[in-house]
């Protein structure tokens, strides 16, 4: 696992906002982080009650919400879900989403390139086609709906009651301030900074930045 992230991440997302935008629980994200099967891709924090401690990519976003639509809204089972992400290790991600995948009797199933066939990924036998269609395309609007702010927020610092402890955060968001500051002693440029975090702007990163200097 990474402890920061590179240039190219489009968007970085907390355990809360990634189960807003992929329907999953917390408790599964969680749960699913500690045995192995789909880890964040990036750690910030050893200490896993801190805010933003788990920082997932976008492309964990758009893997989880396939994983969703697979487990929870077609049933497939857990044991499946591993066995093909063993069968297809070899693909890395690309398995989840790179292919438009199907669910025959609550397996996994895939279309092989060269006969175009569907077969199950796990038990290899051929099956009736069922379609699954597996929606990523709209997973930038929805993170656009969640970051929208009021003019007035931006550039504002701000504590509420029982969000993130009462951490400071930036207003009209949920996003802790030492998320940023993290990124700023890395020697992170602003820009880049928003790119991991789209709904902020760079009057909050310099808010950011008056805080961190208060603060010390």
């Amino acid at each position: 696992m990474n402890d920061m992230p590179p240039t190219s991440i489009l968007g970085a997302f907390s355990e809360e906002q990634v189960s807003r935008l992929t329907g999953l629980s917390l408790g599964q994200l969680r749960g699913w982080n500690r045995r192995g099967f789909i880890r964040p891709e990036f750690r910030i924090s050893d200490n896993p009650r801190k805010p933003f401690s788990y920082i997932y990519s976008f492309k964990d976003l758009l893997k989880l919400r396939v994983l969703n639509q697979l487990r929870n809204v077609h049933g497939v089972q857990m044991a499946e879900l591993e066995r093909v992400e063993r069968a297809l290790a070899h693909m890395g991600d690309e398995k989840w989403t790179s292919q438009k995948l199907w669910v025959g009797n609550r397996k996994v199933v895939f279309e092989e390139p060269e006969s175009r066939r569907k077969r199950e990924v796990a038990s290899k036998q051929f099956v009736a086609e069922i379609a699954l269609e597996v929606v990523t395309s709209d997973a930038r609007r929805d993170i656009e709906l969640m970051n929208r702010r009021n003019g007035g927020q931006v550039g504002h610092i701000t504590r509420k009651k029982f969000v993130h402890s009462s951490e400071p955060v930036f207003a009209g968001t949920r996003i802790p301030v030492t998320a940023v500051t993290g990124f700023l002693s890395a020697g992170y440029e602003p820009g880049e900074i928003i790119d991991r975090f789209p709904s902020l702007e760079v009057a909050d990163i310099d808010a950011a930045r008056h805080w961190q200097a208060e603060a010390a």
